[in-house]
């Protein structure tokens, strides 16, 4: 079944091409295994020209890596959510690093530009989104996106290897939405 190849894909860090998010989401939810509680990350990118004014909407261009810090500070938050708020995961950072994503990952490989602050939504049940759009400082080739609990330093929630980077200079600006899906036992 479609589903089937789809969460294949998923699991082992490949964008499914040709499928839209909610298709993703739902083909993750009709898979997942028994006894098992999962959490994906999603990262979509639209690339605006400052000179043209021209967007490229890049559609899904990661999925996956969801960290253990992130695991580790989300079990800290429930015995401690003073110290560890979890409303603290709205900042996008991006940078030039192309090292292959980890879970063990604590921070991007070679961040550049400021981190943005996103707007955080909950479209759907078992869905966490942000939105965040950062302006170009000067040109890069961006290949990495990490979702973090600060403005700097901080826990990563996700670091997401670009699937299509972005090439952009001054001024230009990237749109990133993240999407965390969590599912409960099956």
């Amino acid at each position: 079944m479609i589903y089937g190849l789809i969460r294949e894909k998923i699991e082992s860090g490949i964008v499914p091409v040709g499928y839209k998010l909610n298709e993703i989401i739902k083909a993750l939810f009709h898979t997942r295994p028994k006894n098992v509680f999962e959490m994906f990350g999603f990262l979509s990118a639209k690339h605006t020209h400052f000179k043209t004014g021209i967007t490229d909407d890049l559609g899904l261009v990661s999925c996956q890596k969801v960290t253990q810090a992130f695991a580790e500070y989300l079990a800290d938050s429930m015995t401690a959510s003073g110290s560890y708020p979890i409303d603290a995961f709205d900042y996008h950072g991006h940078g030039t690093g192309d090292t292959a994503e980890a879970n063990t990952q604590t921070a991007l490989v070679t961040e550049v530009d400021t981190r943005v602050s996103g707007s955080p939504t909950n479209p759907s049940a078992y869905v966490y989104r942000s939105v965040g759009t950062i302006t170009f400082s000067g040109a890069h080739t961006i290949a990495e996106h990490g979702i973090f609990s600060a403005s700097t330093g901080g826990t990563m929630l996700d670091r997401s290897l670009l699937s299509t980077t972005v090439t952009g200079a001054t001024d230009d600006t990237v749109e990133y939405t993240y999407n965390l899906t969590i599912n409960a036992e099956a």
